[in-house]
């Protein structure tokens, strides 16, 4: 991580970026405890390691914008603007959850902050995205439409026909795919002739660009050239971000295909401590500053917990509403 990405951002700024990669963080922690604990029904696909991408992604995007998002949706909406509040009540079902309780984890998304429900369906986002990018250029209303996928949404043809359908008719659509280097449990290298997912782009004659994704200032100046190629009209463009995600790819993954190693690798480039070593070395924060934003992040989540806990249930007369019958 660069020091001289800090330029041109404030401290009030930066110190924001750090705090959102702390909330995304430690949501997701304090979320796979209240499972474990039984307070949360389902299955759970965690986000911790690849904060970096939402957050540098979304924080070059305006309110109007939109995205659409993953089976792995809780760092895309905390970063995008969904409440914590409103996500944790999600999670517990209760009728004051961004999606009213009826969404759960994997259908996370709000309108009202400019996120589609999330689309659980590998690469279902990669179509869905072009029906707002055609809209957005049809209104001339210069938002943009940012499309959240894994490495594995490659090998799905919706993959290749949101593509296609957005370079044709140049939509105002970046795609953001977030190589984790795994699709569940198999290997990225094993499923593809092609070492890099942005070369995919290139028979859709897309720009592309790959960036570390555990780098969220490289990750923010490279969205921040994509989104305002597309707000120009200057068409779609590809992100590939190179990132990992700490946990298996559900709640009962153990990671057996995975090596030690490799783990250990990855962990010390956790985006969050690297941000805050840069940010120290170059004057910005301190380290009790820092301190005192873990301690914010968690008093928020104490809050969340609390309020999710004490909001009410969904009635069954409202399983009728938001829905077209």
């Amino acid at each position: 991580m660069a020091s001289d990405e800090l330029d041109g951002l404030s401290t009030e700024h930066l110190r924001g970026l750090y705090r959102k990669l702390v909330l995304l963080r430690r949501f997701e922690d304090r979320v796979y405890h209240l499972f474990l604990q039984g307070e949360l029904a389902g299955t759970l696909h965690q986000y911790q390691g690849q904060e970096a991408v939402a957050v540098g992604v979304c924080d070059q995007l305006l309110h109007t914008d939109w995205i659409t998002s993953t089976h792995r949706p809780h760092g895309h909406a905390l970063a995008k603007g969904v409440s914590s509040r409103a996500a944790m009540a999600e999670l517990y079902g209760k009728e004051t959850g961004c999606c009213r309780g009826k969404g759960g984890s994997m259908h996370f998304g709000d309108p009202e902050v400019g996120m589609l429900p999330a689309i659980a369906i590998v690469g279902g986002g990669n179509t869905v995205v072009t029906g707002l990018g055609l809209a957005f250029k049809l209104r001339q209303s210069s938002q943009v439409a940012v499309c959240f996928f894994g490495d594995g949404a490659t090998n799905e043809g919706a993959f290749h026909e949101g593509l296609n359908f957005a370079a044709v008719q140049q939509l105002p659509v970046v795609f953001v795919c977030e190589n984790n280097l795994y699709g569940a449990s198999t290997p990225y290298h094993q499923v593809s002739p092609v070492v890099d997912v942005a070369e995919r782009a290139a028979a859709y004659r897309m720009p592309t660009q790959i960036v570390d994704g555990m780098d969220v200032l490289a990750v923010r100046r490279v969205a921040g050239e994509a989104v305002a190629a597309a707000r120009s009209g200057q068409g779609p463009s590809l992100i590939e971000c190179k990132t990992y995600r700490f946990t298996g790819h559900s709640r009962s993954d153990a990671r057996g295909y995975r090596t030690k190693v490799e783990e250990a690798e990855w962990l010390a480039r956790d985006p969050i401590p690297c941000l805050g070593q840069v940010l120290v070395a170059a004057g910005r924060l301190s380290e009790v500053e820092l301190a005192a934003v873990e301690e914010e992040v968690s008093a928020e989540l104490d809050e969340a917990v609390a309020f999710s806990r004490q909001s009410p249930d969904p009635t069954p007369a409202q399983a009728y509403e938001d829905v077209w019958i």
